[in-house]
This record gives structure tokens, C-alpha cells and sequence, in this order.
């Protein structure tokens, strides 16, 4: 599942209506304790940060007195907590916290169990439930944005819009999400509870959801009226170049004359992914770069070997996030197509995962990414050339026929006057 944060999902709309007062008062209480954790991390990792040769700050955690600090509670612990200690979790929760110390909501450090789940979850099928999760960056909370057709969510009867109060019995909001995606995922054949709030439903609703195996189809396509070609790519993924270069070549071969993109509800992936397949539509040219905090600079580039020279039109919403504003932002440097929907989410920095020598692995953020034009959205957005919101009615529903489907018959009247 693709791992980042989309603001829009009507979260804090969504988050603004569950009015269960004790849930209120611990919600804050929770959030509150969370803030003073992170202020007092990054506090502690001030005090110990460094000077380096070339004047950059770097922090020191081998520190004597921090080792002391450590010891100190390590022993009040020994001494004083009323049940066995599990060294592991708190060796694990150490690292996390350091990372934690970074405010930084898109950083995280996995456990070997969780980068396993993170590198399934983009390479080609997963044993899981059938949905795709985003994460408000702002309030934490945790939606389903896509639920797909004939899996275990759908049949037990989750929807997009659902927003995931617990997973087993542990609460998800603010949690890292490649950390809910794990307890989400499981051995085939095993049972998953989770709890929801939904939009006009007073009480969490309880879901008991089997894992199976889903095979990861990031592309779907289908041939319109009027030879107008449809393609929806869920996230960008390792299968997902190859998905799409397909779909455009079965339609290219019905005698394709315009093309649909849809974004909506995306919530990126893999930048390797999104640059291979706009090198099959842009012309010769750049097509994102980025820059780190030294200012260097990277550049992927399109070389024209193929170039799509027909109507385009792409979906895009306010869950169309990171690789899909990295798609969204050169088709629209370029003026090769049309963008149609609402502002994207707004996220145009990039994170890099690295592993370490033991089977974990650290996430951070290490570069902002540009447009073509030099934009960078983060935080902003890209806004669509032609606005249109979804129905209202629609926004409820777990797959949305195409022929209903507002937006998509708004990007087919575009393509039809361009065709004429």
C-alpha cells in the first residue's frame, strides 16, 4: 500500500462529527501527552546535537550523560515496574522514539516484521483484507480510501470513507501508517477486527475481516464510447509501469483516440514508478527533480523514444497525493492534457527508506520535489483546469459505475470537444 498522507478524505470533516464526548476528552488527552513526548524528544536531541566540520548540526546519542540517563531509568524500571519487562519492545520503542524526536510525521523506523510488510505491500500480492489506507497529516487519523472489488473488506462491509479507529485491539490514530498497514495484514485464513467510525452512525461500527492472499492490480482500463480510453492507477507500485504500458497498448490497439488518466484517491508510491510511465507520454524533456537540504539536485527525464500525442484528460482529487502530483504537475507543465476534479492533496516531499544491517529499516525525509516549471507543491496543491467535486451521493459508494460518475463523464465531454 502506498505510504502517504492525504489531507482531504473529508477527515477532519468526518473527525468533527464523532461527538462522543469521553472520546473527545481522551482524544485530547492522548494527543496532548503525544505533543509533550515529541516537544521533549526533540528537546532531548537538541541539547546532545553536535557542531560538524562543515557547520551542519548532527546529534550525538552516545552522549555520556544520556548513557547515564538511560541507565538510570533502565534500573528504575528493573526495580519498580509491576510486571515482567519485554526488552525487546522497549529496545524497538527507543528507536522509535528517536525517530519520533524528529517531528517529522512522514519518518519512521521499522521493525523487521514491518519493512517485510512495507516491501510486500509493492511487489506484486500481499496477504491482507483489500484496502487502501491514507492518513490525515494533520488530526492522525486513518481512512480507507479504496476498497477493492470482491475482497474481504467489501464483503464484510467497509467502505471508502471509513475512518479506522482500531485495528485488533490497539487504537491506529496517529500511528505510523506502514505500522497499521502491518497489523492490517497476516497469515491467510486468519481473522482481523477493526473498528470504524462512519459518517451518520453514532457508535464505532465492529468489523471481523479474514486475510487472504490479494494480488495487487494497480491498473484497471476499459475502451469508452467514442474510442476514449480509460485507465485508473490506484498507486504507483513495482507492478504498476508494467500494468499501465499495457493497458495504453491494448487500447492503442482498439484504435484509441483520447485517453482518461484517473488519480482520484492515489496516494502515490514509488517515484521510479510514475517517471517510467510519463516517459512513455511526455515529450523530450524534464519530468520531476528534486533537492536536498545541500541543495543537490537530481533530475528524471523523458527522452521522446515514445511521446502521446492524442487528447488527455487525468482525474485528480484531494487524494491525489506525492507520485500522483509528481503525474498531475508535467502533464500540466507540458499542456498535454487536461487536469479535472479538485486540488490535490499538496505533498512534495520526498521520503527515502534505508535499510540497516539488521533487517530494520529508518524512513525519512530527505528532498523536496519540483515540477518541470520549478513548482513545488507541498502543502498547496495542483489545481485541476477544469473543477468539478464529485456527487455527494457518490462519495459513500465502494465502487462508483463509470457511467455515474460525474467527474469521469465531465473528463469524456473535455476529450470529446478536443476530438471534434
Amino acid at each position: 500500500m502506498p505510504q502517504n498522507s492525504d489531507s482531504p478524505f473529508r477527515l477532519r470533516e468526518m473527525g468533527n462529527k464523532m461527538n462522543d464526548k469521553k472520546q473527545l476528552w481522551k482524544g485530547i488527552a492522548i494527543g496532548f501527552a503525544l505533543t509533550l513526548v515529541l516537544i521533549q524528544a526533540v528537546m532531548f536531541c537538541n541539547k546532545f546535537l553536535g557542531e560538524r566540520a562543515d557547520g551542519e548540526k548532527e546529534i550525538n546519542l552516545t552522549n555520556k550523560e544520556v548513557q547515564e540517563k538511560l541507565t538510570e531509568i533502565e534500573d528504575l524500571m528493573n526495580d519498580y515496574f509491576l510486571d515482567e519487562l519485554d526488552e525487546g519492545q522497549i529496545e524497538t520503542w527507543l528507536y522509535k522514539g528517536a525517530v519520533a524526536g524528529l517531528g517529522d510525521p512522514y519518518a519512521a523506523y521499522y521493525t523487521v516484521e514491518e519493512y517485510q510488510s512495507l516491501r510486500d505491500s509493492t511487489n506484486g500480492s500481499y496477504c491482507g483484507i483489500g484496502v487502501e489506507i491514507s492518513q490525515n497529516i494533520n488530526t492522525g487519523l486513518v481512512t480507507v480510501a479504496r476498497v477493492f472489488e470482491d475482497s474481504p473488506a467489501m464483503e464484510a462491509g467497509l467502505k471508502p470513507g471509513d475512518i479506522l479507529y482500531t485495528v485488533g485491539d490497539t487504537e491506529v490514530t496517529g500511528m505510523d501508517l506502514t505500522m497499521i498497514v502491518s497489523r492490517i495484514k497476516g497469515e491467510e485464513n486468519t481473522e482481523v477486527n477493526i473498528s470504524v467510525a462512519r459518517e451518520g452512525e453514532e457508535d464505532y461500527l465492529e468489523f471481523l475481516v479474514q486475510r487472504r492472499t490479494i494480488e495487487i492490480q494497480t491498473v484497471g482500463s476499459v475502451m469508452l464510447e467514442d474510442q476514449i480510453g480509460y485507465i485508473s492507477i490506484s498507486s504507483f507500485d513495482d507492478v504498476t509501469t508494467d500494468q499501465f504500458i499495457k493497458a495504453l497498448d491494448d487500447l492503442e490497439a482498439q484504435g484509441l483516440k483520447g485517453l482518461i488518466v484517473d488519480l482520484r484517491n492515489n496516494g502515490g508510491g514509488l517515484v521510479s514508478s510514475v517517471c517510467a510511465i510519463l516517459d512513455r507520454l511526455l515529450p523530450e524533456g524534464l519530468i520531476v527533480y528534486t533537492e536536498d537540504k545541500y541543495g543537490n539536485r537530481e533530475e528524471e527525464t523523458s527522452d521522446a523514444e515514445h511521446y502521446f500525442d492524442k487528447p488527455l484528460a487525468v482525474l485528480v482529487n484531494g487524494n491525489s497525493a506525492s507520485a500522483s502530483e509528481i503525474f498531475a504537475g508535467a502533464v500540466k507543465d507540458y499542456e498535454i492534457g487536461t487536469l479535472v476534479g479538485t486540488t490535490t492533496y499538496g505533498k512534495g516531499i520526498v521520503q527515502k527508506i534505508y535499510p540497516l544491517h539488521d533487517g530494520t529499516a529508518v524512513k525519512l525525509t530527505v528532498s523536496k520535489y519540483y515540477t518541470p516549471k520549478g513548482n513545488n507543491i507541498h502543502e498547496i496543491g495542483i489545481e485541476p483546469d477544469v473543477e468539478i467535486d464529485l456527487e455527494e451521493a457518490l462519495k459513500k459508494e465502494a465502487v462508483v459505475p463509470l457511467e455515474e460518475d460525474n467527474q469521469l463523464q465531465k473528463a469524456v465531454e473535455v476529450l470529446e470537444q478536443q476530438m471534434r
